[in-house]
């Protein structure tokens, strides 16, 4: 019937479990074997043998006597459990004739063991599989050493298990079990929930002892505890109740009613514990009186209950009457306090710690493969034609539920609710996607950073204009030096002139500063601009935008003060609409909810009728589901007719057109900003690429007319000491024996003496790097031109568009040869300098340094069909 143990460490441990209910042996092969012949063919009977013999086996292993070890008996009656699934999905077992009529299952209650239950229907034999399935769990619980906290922590969760097939035995089969003419209480749905209880409070005291073992606190201790009691005083009260009141032995009762109570007292203890350390003595007396009077109350029905238990209880009771009589004398000495009555006490708190297993999945038989050949063609074609009637009312209902959904929508819209009500208690809102394109223009600086934008413009315009101006000194320089020379030495200065060499870097650099013009005109332009639209893009510089919209305010004057009345009725109306809305979310997800639990094929396959019989018969099953959903569409629509007579009065009271007028203008407006906004910001954007394409043009030729100064340098110094060998009359058979002197590009190979070098320290006022003479710039690159900017409004060119009859502003860096940078003249431009939207082709990595400051990326907004000035 039971069985009672205690763990080795502590006397108060003493817990239940459940025995397995006893049967008779049957023969389930031959009666399977012989439908199936009948039914299907004895080729099919031959196929299935394997199937047929595991039955049979499973079934016999079930009728031994139980295996020692629980966890084997465990797994044989899960997998019988399934097997059983299965077989009630294909084999007609019941009294009728045409069925199979010959199996009858015999199960003896487990608590009187006289009573027994015959049926010929499967749902017994799988009500007592549950029930044994729960016992062994139970038998489980108790096997495990609960003197450690590994222990107590593995009784716990096979205690949870028991519940959790307790539970399942209670849903699923106990009702189906009772119908038959024979059955027996201990399958009842009382029982299976009374056991559920017992074993979820055997787990929560399983936790109990670990919480006191981890020295957790006493307030934590008593929450745990109180829960146990709880737990307990469920079941007992099913046990005091029918048909369980005198089907168990009195021993069983006062078991449950002591736990009960000693579990409630120990609440009261560990509450106290905590009521002393916070002072409140008067509650924590009337505490320990109510748990001092429990024990007491249930020791006197404590007959037949373990020693064990009894001695439990004597020694909380003497540790609550010590604490109890600490608390009166401190009351008496010092805090003088009223104690209360325990009847007027709150209850006390509980946390529970365990919920039954679910063993859906455990016992889930879908995924095995046991007969799965044997299914009618007849009823899996009446299968395939009831599926398709119910996927019909599926589809046609959840078709109305989405129209009446479109239909809210689109006519909230056009009466411009709830958006109106909103606007009145101050909360606008733009079009979304409005919205998302203020944000981004305003992510990115928005009008109000536009003018730093300026500012770099500035700057890179200035350190252009600042590079062209020392690389035409540097030409300039050189040019007067070699004029200076030409004129001391006269016809013996038989050089080229610098301005036939530099003729083409000449014209480059005109170039530069035509092209630097032009920039110029055209960051004029955009800072014009930005002046004459400050006014227009100052709207988005509201944080949040929706400050810049109108507001929808009250009447001035108001004749009957009604307009309180007018707002509540549409609020009211709308808040039902919201909740229509919602149902009918509820009702589709019921649909596919009753598809999917709709499995009648086990009805199909035990059918003797009509089959349209049956399916009308379970189609009615979704009648009331459909009238639910044609109510809602109703409902929905005189609720609508309403809201729009409403909204009229609402409108005409708060002139709602004029505010409407107002808002369109306003978002009008917002375009309109954002359109020019981003066309500025193309603008500069492109000026910005212009000046970073310009400054790597020009540093590339400065560094070309550096090489050019420093090779004239060499061979200024060369030439002077040819002459001044030439003034002091020495013999020049050596400069004829050489030949000629070299053109430009062509280094010296005569060494340099003493008399030289002393020369060059004098002449040379600035280092000579090595690097190779000046070589002619290559042949004239063609125009750099612009695409116009997308946002470029047509009635407004490109402020750095150059028409196609004037040619390109400067040419393209992909023509030019990168060459590193001298800083021999001035300083560097912008050392380090590269900003995010430099996008010249054929970078060449490291040749140029950063600016010192970043430019942010040019906005790339949604292009759409804003409105534009």
């Amino acid at each position: 019937m039971a069985a009672a143990s205690s763990s080795s460490g502590t006397v108060t441990n003493i817990m239940l479990a459940i025995y397995e209910k006893k049967t008779n042996s049957i023969d389930l092969y031959r009666p399977l074997r012989q439908y199936i012949c009948f039914t299907y063919s004895e080729r099919e009977a031959v196929n299935l043998e394997d199937d047929l013999s595991t039955v049979k086996t499973l079934r016999s292993d079930i009728e031994r006597v139980p295996d020692p070890a629980p966890t084997t008996r465990r797994d044989l009656l899960i997998s019988y459990f399934k097997a059983l699934c299965l077989i009630e999905t294909r084999f007609p077992i019941s009294p009728d004739r045409d069925h199979i009529n010959s199996i009858q299952f015999t199960w003896f209650d487990a608590f009187k063991q006289k009573q027994k239950a015959v049926q010929q229907n499967i749902h017994l034999e799988k009500a007592a599989i549950l029930f044994n399935l729960g016992a062994v769990y139970s038998q489980i619980g108790l096997s495990y050493d609960r003197a450690t906290v590994e222990g107590r922590r593995q009784a716990s969760h096979a205690f949870i298990t028991a519940a959790g097939s307790f539970a399942f035995l209670r849903d699923n089969a106990s009702t189906k079990a009772s119908m038959g003419n024979s059955t027996t209480v201990d399958l009842s749905v009382e029982c299976a929930g009374m056991l559920e209880r017992l074993m979820l409070a055997q787990a929560q005291e399983c936790v109990f002892e670990n919480t006191i073992a981890k020295g957790s606190t006493p307030g934590v201790c008593a929450k745990i505890s109180r829960q146990v009691g709880l737990y307990y005083e469920e079941a007992l009260a099913a046990l005091n109740a029918a048909p369980l009141k005198d089907h168990f032995e009195k021993a069983w009762i006062a078991h449950v009613q002591l736990k009960a109570a000693l579990f409630y007292a120990e609440a009261c203890y560990r509450y106290g514990l905590e009521l002393h350390e916070k002072e409140e003595i008067a509650e924590e007396i009337a505490r320990l009186r109510s748990g001092v009077s429990t024990l007491t109350e249930a020791k006197k029905s404590s007959k037949g209950a373990p020693a064990q238990l009894l001695d439990a209880i004597s020694k909380l009771e003497v540790n609550l009457n010590r604490n109890l009589e600490r608390a009166m004398k401190e009351n008496d000495r010092v805090y003088l306090m009223r104690v209360p009555s325990p009847s007027s006490l709150p209850p006390l708190p509980a946390f529970s710690m365990v919920k039954s297993m679910q063993m859906n999945d455990v016992l889930d038989a879908s995924k095995e493969k046991m007969f799965a050949s044997l299914v009618p063609d007849s009823s899996a074609k009446a299968l395939s034609r009831y599926t398709e009637m119910v996927d019909d009312v599926i589809r046609t209902q959840a078709e109305k539920l989405q129209q009446g959904s479109e239909l809210t929508r689109v006519r909230l819209k056009e009466m411009d609710l709830p958006d109106s009500i909103l606007a009145l208690e101050g909360n606008f809102s733009l079009p979304e996607d409005l919205k998302n394109e203020v944000e981004k223009v305003q992510a990115s600086g928005g009008p109000a950073g536009l003018e730093a934008e300026l500012q770099q413009l500035r700057d890179l315009r200035r350190v252009n204009q600042e590079l062209l101006v020392q690389t035409e000194e540097l030409l300039q320089k050189e040019a007067a030096e070699d004029a200076q020379f030409r004129s001391q030495f006269g016809t013996r200065w038989t050089r080229p002139q610098s301005s036939t060499l530099t003729k083409t870097l000449q014209e480059r650099l005109n170039k530069f500063a035509a092209n630097l013009k032009q920039a110029g005109e055209s960051d004029v332009r955009i800072e014009r601009s930005v002046r004459e639209h400050a006014s227009l893009m100052s709207i988005l510089n509201h944080r949040p935008i929706e400050a810049a919209l109108p507001s929808l305010s009250r009447p001035i004057m108001s004749l009957d003060a009604n307009e309180d009345a007018i707002v509540g009725a549409l609020k009211q109306s709308l808040r039902q609409l919201e909740t229509l809305g919602a149902q009918r979310a509820g009702l589709e997800d019921m649909l596919k909810e009753m598809k999917r639990k709709d499995d009648i094929l086990p009805k199909l396959m035990t059918s003797t009728g009509s089959y349209e019989d049956l399916f009308r018969k379970e189609i009615a099953k979704y009648d009331h589901i459909c009238e639910e959903i044609a109510q809602n569409i109703e409902a929905q629509e005189q609720l609508l007719m309403q809201i729009q007579v409403q909204n009229e009065e609402f409108g005409a009271v708060f002139n709602l057109e004029d505010y409407k007028a107002s808002r369109e203008k306003c978002y009008k407006q917002i375009q309109a900003a954002l359109a020019k906004c981003k066309e500025i910001k193309e603008n500069i954007n492109e000026g910005l690429k212009f000046y970073v394409t310009l400054q790597d043009a020009i540093n590339n030729i400065k560094q070309q007319c550096s090489d050019f100064v420093m090779t004239r340098n060499i061979q200024c110094r060369e030439m002077m000491e040819d002459v001044q060998r030439q003034m002091a009359g020495f013999n020049f058979q050596d400069r004829e024996s050489t030949g000629s002197y070299p053109s430009v590009g062509q280094p010296r190979q005569n060494p340099r003496s003493s008399t030289q070098q002393l020369t060059e320290s004098q002449s040379i006022s600035h280092p000579s790097p090595q690097t190779p003479y000046y070589r002619p710039p290559e042949q004239p690159m063609h125009g750099y031109g612009h695409p116009p900017p997308p946002y470029t409004a047509p009635q407004q060119p490109s402020p750095y568009h150059v028409p196609p009859s004037t040619g390109a502003p400067y040419p393209p860096p992909h023509a030019q040869q990168h060459a590193p940078v001298g800083h021999e003249y001035g300083q560097p431009a912008y050392p380090g300098w590269r900003g995010p939207y430099y996008n010249a082709p054929a970078e060449q990595s490291g040749s140029h340094p950063r600016p010192p400051y970043t430019i942010p990326n040019p906005y790339h907004p949604h292009q759409s069909g804003y409105y534009k000035q």
